[in-house]
């Protein structure tokens, strides 16, 4: 890794470091946001070369994940060669990192689990997908490039189309992933579903341990072999287009945000049973952007909004409610709701993560697909308090979908990550000295 302290400002606090961990002629990047990828140490962790903020392609036979070993300067050792590998998951403990090879088409092909652990030995294959799961016609192809395993590393998820290419309307949801038995079920959620997002709860409370995080995306519509044929959710649209036709509904009181009142998030057990809501969107002022998380190991669902009065990006946390209308949001009353940036002049929050123990986050910062500062925040009593923030750097970066910043922590708290195209070249960057 490489010091890179000119990208500091001088605006930021003292004590701030910023390294550059990758520096190949192939864009390399951290693995999306909310993807389980570091070791419980908080010095090894995933990222990935010949890759984009949102994934790769899966036919690039430059692709590589690799093991980052912080105490060891940053080497960089290749834990993946196979093509195909996407959606990796460090197991809670820190000894293997699962991953699949997707060689799937709808209808065919086949999905394999592979584990290997951090040191790149004992590499074996968990489960081979190769036909209908679940006893019916339900089989995977364009696999979320994005797994999540649950907190006790029994169970593993991964989002999924489930047609044949004649199912209609076509299902998307998930194969949930039994580690002990080397068995998979599949769920079907419906064609709304496919950009799940799903995150276990990372709480080690063995029920709420079960429960996954996911994004339904209203409005969106596919054909018989997954492709979109309209889409719908307001979250897919910059923040200056979604100002600009919310401005013409302002006066007409809740209007649809382009197709059921755009996106929100939900909480389902792992089984498919006891889906609950999040008193977050659909009212026709705020709209959903389309990142959320769990904050640390607590069951506070974080994420982020737009909304057209007062006008802004906010970041929001949110209790889990019971309800018996799962899909309107801030209409469903009995909600809990707290604005972590609720005491700054001004709010323009997009992507985020929080540490585990969901005391800090951080999040990039600017307008629109100008997001390119950071910002520091510390949490304080779930559901009362604002974060405190603090700025820590503009990192100069030109905004585009393949490079967005997608800062996150390390589990401890200490350290933040983030990727950009400041030299031209998308790379990954880790900063060091972050403030109390």
């Amino acid at each position: 890794m490489r010091l890179r302290n000119d990208l500091l400002d001088g605006e930021g606090p003292d004590g701030l470091a910023v390294y550059q961990l990758t520096e190949e002629a192939v864009p390399s990047s951290h693995v999306y946001t909310e993807a389980q990828i570091f070791c419980p140490d908080s010095r090894r962790f995933i990222l990935h070369r010949s890759a984009h903020a949102h994934g790769s392609d899966r036919t690039d036979p430059e692709h590589r994940y690799l093991l980052c070993d912080l105490a060891d300067g940053g080497r960089l050792s290749p834990l993946t060669e196979e093509i195909g590998a996407v959606a990796p998951s460090m197991s809670p403990d820190g000894r293997w990192l699962y991953y699949f090879i997707d060689q799937t088409e709808v209808g065919g092909g086949r999905l394999t689990l592979r584990r290997v652990r951090v040191d790149g030995t004992g590499r074996e294959t968990v489960l081979v997908v190769d036909g209908p799961i679940s006893g019916g016609r339900l089989r995977p192809s364009h696999v979320y490039p994005i797994s999540t395993i649950s907190s006790d590393g029994r169970r593993l998820v991964l989002p999924a189309f489930l047609g044949d290419g004649n199912l209609m309307p076509p299902p998307w949801g998930m194969l949930v992933f039994d580690l002990d038995r080397a068995e998979a079920t599949a769920i079907a959620l419906g064609e709304e579903w496919g950009n799940l997002h799903a995150q276990y709860c990372r709480s080690t409370d063995p029920a709420a341990s079960r429960d996954l995080l996911l994004q339904h995306d209203h409005g969106n519509h596919y054909g018989p072999d997954g492709t979109m044929i309209v889409r719908g959710a307001a979250a897919f649209d910059s923040a200056e287009q979604t100002l600009a036709r919310g401005a013409l509904q302002r006066g007409k009181g809740p209007q649809d945000w382009f197709s059921g009142l755009g996106v929100d998030v939900h909480v389902l057990r792992d089984d498919g049973t006891n889906l609950r809501s999040l008193p977050l969107g659909r009212d026709g002022n705020e709209r959903l952007q389309g990142h959320q998380c769990w904050r640390g190991r607590t069951e506070w669902v974080i994420t982020s909004t737009q909304t057209l009065e007062p006008p802004g990006e906010f970041l929001i946390e949110a209790g889990v409610l019971s309800a018996d209308r799962p899909h309107d949001g801030l209409r469903v009353p009995g909600g809990v709701r707290n604005r972590l940036c609720r005491d700054l002049p001004e709010s323009h929050f997009y992507h985020f993560a929080t540490d585990i123990a969901g005391r800090r986050i951080i999040s990039d910062f600017g307008r629109g697909m100008a997001a390119t500062k950071l910002y520091l925040g510390i949490l304080g009593e779930a559901g009362r308090d604002a974060a405190r923030w603090t700025y820590l750097l503009d990192t100069r970066e030109q905004v585009r979908k393949e490079t967005q910043l997608h800062p996150f922590l390390s589990p401890d708290g200490r350290t933040a990550f983030f990727n950009s195209a400041e030299s031209g070249l998308l790379q990954a960057y880790m900063i060091t000295g972050l403030p109390d």
